[in-house]
């Protein structure tokens, strides 16, 4: 099984040459060749290489970049949970190649709200998973460039994620693709034999999971916020199979309306809301707890939960039964036909503001980390470097193709974001408008027709007020 667009098996040259505007100075630690940022705040001599372009030592006293240059980083995670244990195990494991650059990680509870707050000081730390509220167009504002799209994308997945005008200022952390997590145990006492492949067919099976077993079908995980967001992820590639379906949303006349094969858009959110209406989901979702809910599908007292397959190791290291939590595609079938999307998690990103050896420093340890640390084998994701193997997690895909989602045409790489901002509906930026939606089901104050034709007009004027041409 190979990822379409992005991944691929195969080893990939590093390119050497990087395109013009990276500036070069000279150096009194050897530095490679090529460069991105020529910013200099401390008026030394040295200058923020490309990341492609770090030679990393590999073994103590071994050869590498920058053995000699001092710094000390510090990397903020929203991994509270590992903040103490993996994470500083792969600090451990860096400093003792490289000694003289000394990282601390710090664990941020509420990441994207802190995120918002800190990145505008510019006084946060050097690395960081960039929030997903900070658009395209002013990543520049706050965080190093890694080198050219052009260079690192062939290297690199899911770089388009975090480019713009041509150059990457962030490396996803690997990547996930869009399912559904579940106890096959559970699933097979309610007597569900073969997987879903529609909404409605998901909707019997939790609906025969009530009715046969004790646990809890649906897990929503409403009280984080963040996880409902989730939902989000599976509007475009999942439900239309078309990787330039989000990029033509914002030139789509009412996106969310819905079809009478049930795919788009509607078709996911149909899903949430008829769950959460039929009372196939936890009790009171307002008391849900992410941590404790990673147990619970461990232990069968969860039958299903709608996350990232990055959450499916976590979940299986929560508990003593791991081998029951197993992972499916989300049950959309466009044409008979199933897709999943992959996405890069959360990007590393460097402080732009941090001393120029911060910044060299964290771009050593960031690259270390992707290409030669355990992240991936520890979190079960799909390697930031095309040239590595997909994780055994997605082994049920087999029929499912694979996708990432199609750059945006030049000119129009912050297009989705300025309509879905200006729409203030809110789709994959922290504004979770899948909580509107489960409220309205759960109180039965409204109906997704209702929502559903609210969001169509609030794209519509948004498309107006930006003058976007309508041509889909």
């Amino acid at each position: 099984m190979k990822l379409k667009k992005m991944v691929s098996v195969g080893l990939v040259a590093v390119m050497a040459l990087q395109l013009a505007g990276c500036g070069k100075e000279g150096n009194t630690n050897p530095t490679p060749s090529n460069s991105s940022n020529t910013n200099n705040t401390q008026g030394t001599s040295l200058t923020i290489p490309t990341i492609d372009a770090i030679k990393l030592r590999t073994e103590p006293n071994g050869e590498g970049d920058y053995t000699d240059l001092t710094a000390s980083i510090k990397v903020l995670t929203n991994r509270t949970d590992i903040v103490d244990t993996k994470c500083k195990e792969y600090a451990d494991a860096f400093m003792s190649l490289y000694p003289n650059i000394k990282v601390e990680y710090e664990g941020i509870t509420d990441y994207e709200q802190s995120l918002q707050l800190r990145l505008t000081t510019g006084d946060w730390g050097d690395v960081c998973f960039i929030p997903t509220s900070v658009s395209k167009m002013d990543l520049s504002k706050y965080f190093t460039c890694f080198g050219d799209f052009s260079t690192l994308d062939p290297i690199y997945n899911f770089c388009t994620e975090k480019s713009f005008e041509g150059k990457v200022y962030g490396i996803a952390n690997g990547g996930t693709a869009g399912g559904v997590l579940y106890n096959s145990k559970v699933w097979e006492a309610a007597g569900i034999t073969e997987l879903p492949k529609t909404p409605d067919e998901f909707l019997e099976d939790l609906q025969l999971i009530k009715d046969n077993t004790d646990a809890i079908p649906l897990y929503t995980n409403f009280a984080a916020g963040w996880p409902m967001g989730a939902w989000d992820a599976y509007t475009d590639i999942v439900c239309t199979g078309d990787p330039d379906f989000k990029n033509k949303m914002p030139h789509m006349q009412d996106p969310f309306a819905k079809r009478e094969d049930m795919t788009g858009p509607y078709a996911v959110y149909y899903t949430m809301y008829e769950s959460v209406a039929r009372k196939l989901v936890e009790e009171d979702p307002a008391s849900t707890d992410w941590e404790s809910s990673k147990g619970m599908i461990n232990k069968g007292e969860i039958a299903t939960m709608v996350l990232g397959s990055w959450a499916v190791q976590q979940c299986k290291d929560a508990g003593d039964t791991p081998d029951d939590v197993k992972y499916m595609p989300f049950p959309i079938s466009v044409d008979g036909k199933q897709y999943a999307s992959a996405g890069g998690n959360y990007g590393f990103g460097i402080n732009c503001k941090a001393t120029t050896e911060n910044q060299i420093a964290a771009m050593v340890y960031v690259k270390w980390l992707i290409e030669e640390s355990t992240i991936y084998e520890d979190e079960g994701s799909i390697p930031a470097r095309k040239d590595r193997e997909l994780p055994d997690v997605l082994a049920g895909f087999a029929g499912v193709e694979l996708l990432s989602n199609n750059p945006a045409k030049e000119g129009e790489e912050d297009l989705f974001d300025n309509v879905n901002i200006e729409s203030e509906v809110g789709i994959n930026n922290d504004d979770y408008p899948d909580c509107e939606i489960l409220e309205a089901a759960l109180f039965g104050s409204r109906t997704l027709e209702d929502i559903m034709a609210e969001w169509n007009q609030k794209w519509s004027s948004a498309q107006q007020s930006l003058g976007v041409e309508i041509t889909q």
